[in-house]
């Protein structure tokens, strides 16, 4: 799916990425889960691209449905693989994923979605630690913006030149409805976070689940609104 020119959604057998395409130079937020890498190969290939283009991966946090995939994507050629100091460890294999504070709404959704089935992640290098502010070169500067809450280390980056937010997990969008993500590690957390993307500058907000979100800044203002302080 094109989101705008350069900018396309990546839907997978299970969860989403996005490739963003600077004259040739690619970059994928995300991997979707371990079995992605062919079927995010064969999206690139459909555009006309080749898989060698990928420049970097940038993963918003480590839950098996966002960098599941990021091992394959790795090993295909000149790749620079980036995720927050905190989810390093864990998307390297060393540390183990925590796991999300369910509500028992949220534990009957997660198995009712088949999340406790998904394959687990095959470790993979993290060759750049990123930490809040820091700056990476795709869309014009891409900005990190901490967003602790889903994960310790959960991240979304903002392309204020493009007018584009990509908000990891934190924001989903589910049937037409703008809202905080679920299974979190500290759902307050998550709230600030959410009420912080709120307040950035964005046209397009490309969640983690759901469509993208167009009159982003309007969009989440008014969800941060109607979340009880």
């Amino acid at each position: 799916m094109e989101i705008r020119r350069g900018l396309h959604l990546l839907r997978l057998e299970f969860g989403q990425a996005y490739l963003w395409n600077d004259a040739g130079a690619l970059t994928l937020v995300d991997t979707g889960i371990a079995t992605s890498g062919d079927e995010i190969a064969e999206a690139i290939g459909r555009l006309g691209l080749r898989t060698d283009a990928v420049r970097q991966v940038v993963l918003t946090h480590y839950h098996e449905d966002h960098s599941g995939g990021a091992a394959a994507v790795a090993t295909w050629g000149d790749v620079t693989v980036m995720a927050h100091r905190l989810e390093a460890p864990v998307i390297r294999g060393e540390t183990p994923a925590p796991p999300p504070n369910f509500t028992d709404e949220e534990r009957e959704l997660h198995r009712g979605l088949g999340a406790h089935l998904l394959p687990p992640v095959p470790p993979c290098r993290v060759d750049r630690e990123l930490e809040d502010g820091d700056l990476i070169g795709f869309g014009g500067g891409a900005r990190v913006i901490a967003t602790p809450g889903h994960t310790a280390g959960s991240i979304a980056l903002h392309l204020p030149d493009e007018g584009v937010l990509f908000t990891g997990d934190t924001v989903a969008h589910v049937n037409g409805q703008v809202m905080p993500g679920v299974f979190n590690i500290d759902r307050d957390e998550t709230l600030r976070s959410f009420r912080r993307l709120a307040d950035l500058d964005a046209e397009v907000a490309c969640v983690g689940h759901g469509d993208p979100i167009t009159g982003a800044r309007t969009a989440l203002q008014k969800a941060a609104a109607a979340i009880p302080a």
